[in-house]
């Protein structure tokens, strides 16, 4: 308003709504959020293993050059399971059936790492059968949703 007199507003362009065809997003929420929480989870149990290992080192007898070998093995496993969190959420995020399906495929060698340090290893705590078994949960959660994420690409690319 200047000077008392009224601003007529402009509706010359007002904003329409986009004719044509609309996009659906088919990406998971509930997955990319799993995902997510997964890659938080996974950075704290790999910090508690690496702790573990220490106690461990210092207060149980082991045979020489496996406890090399269980830490050399987490290493390994950290990085598979961030190259599967990596293609999970890409894959979801950008509906590709492709970075969903590398994320389902890393979970078989993911699974058998986390079941190494459940049944496998020397010496398992209490704690590590806790630790790991949030991972499985995890892992298993994040596999039945991948499966019906991909269903959801498949249809949608119909």
């Amino acid at each position: 308003m200047a000077n008392g007199q009224a601003q007529t507003l402009s509706t010359s362009n007002p904003q329409q709504p986009r004719k044509g065809r609309s996009q659906v997003v088919r990406s998971s929420l509930p997955y990319q959020i799993l995902l997510y929480l997964n890659g938080w989870y996974f950075a704290f149990f790999f910090v508690c293993e690496i702790l573990l290992f220490v106690f461990k080192g210092q207060t149980l007898p082991y045979a020489s050059n496996v406890l090399a070998a269980e830490i050399i093995l987490l290493f390994l496993l950290a990085i598979v399971e961030a190259l599967r969190l990596f293609f999970g959420q890409k894959g979801n995020l950008t509906e590709q059936i492709v970075g969903v399906l590398v994320c389902v495929i890393l979970s078989i060698p993911t699974v058998f790492g986390v079941l190494f340090y459940l049944l496998w290893q020397t010496y398992v705590l209490r704690v590590e059968i806790i630790l790991t078994a949030i991972q499985l949960f995890f892992i298993g959660m994040e596999f039945i949703l991948s499966i019906i994420s991909i269903i959801t690409f498949a249809k949608g690319s119909q």
